[in-house]
């Protein structure tokens, strides 16, 4: 099923219009996200804190509370500065299993006044479950909240 991220993109903007805690913000995105995708088993996103990558609002299974820059796909979004789209993260270099039963996973950086404050963290439990348009339609929606996380700092 193809999702209409344009449409996704403006129920986000209408969803955190005039509200301006980052907390508050990203919890209800994280739910909008777990309710729009499918065959997803966790999103969320992690903060930037004293070099590593700390757990903030998500939705899904416990997850990890910390996770190192040179760690998992998460670290690689941070460090590399660009989006991570993996097929199988079994088959990625340094991978965290937080969930055995993720196979698949996009991690997006969160960029305000162009530096990285945290990621958006997608799993799935489907190898491959993320592609090209995914990824586009995700960066869209990160885009947004990237403008407007700079007015919650």
């Amino acid at each position: 099923m193809s999702i209409d991220y344009p449409l996704l993109s403006r129920q986000v903007n209408a969803l955190i219009d005039n509200e301006f805690d980052a907390v508050a913000v990203l919890s209800n995105v994280g739910a909008l996200l777990n309710q729009s995708l499918s065959t997803i088993n966790w999103v969320g996103f992690y903060f930037l804190k004293d070099e590593q990558l700390v757990l903030g609002p998500f939705q899904g299974n416990v997850a990890c509370y910390r996770i190192p820059l040179n760690k998992g796909v998460c670290g690689a979004a941070v460090t590399t500065g660009m989006t991570q789209r993996v097929a199988d993260v079994h088959q990625f270099p340094g991978h965290i299993a937080c969930d055995a039963a993720s196979e698949s996973e996009i991690v997006i950086p969160l960029v305000v006044n162009d530096e990285i404050i945290g990621v958006l963290d997608i799993d799935s439990p489907v190898k491959d479950r993320f592609d090209a348009a995914d990824q586009q339609g995700l960066e869209m929606i990160v885009d947004v909240l990237n403008h407007h996380l700079v007015e919650c700092h």
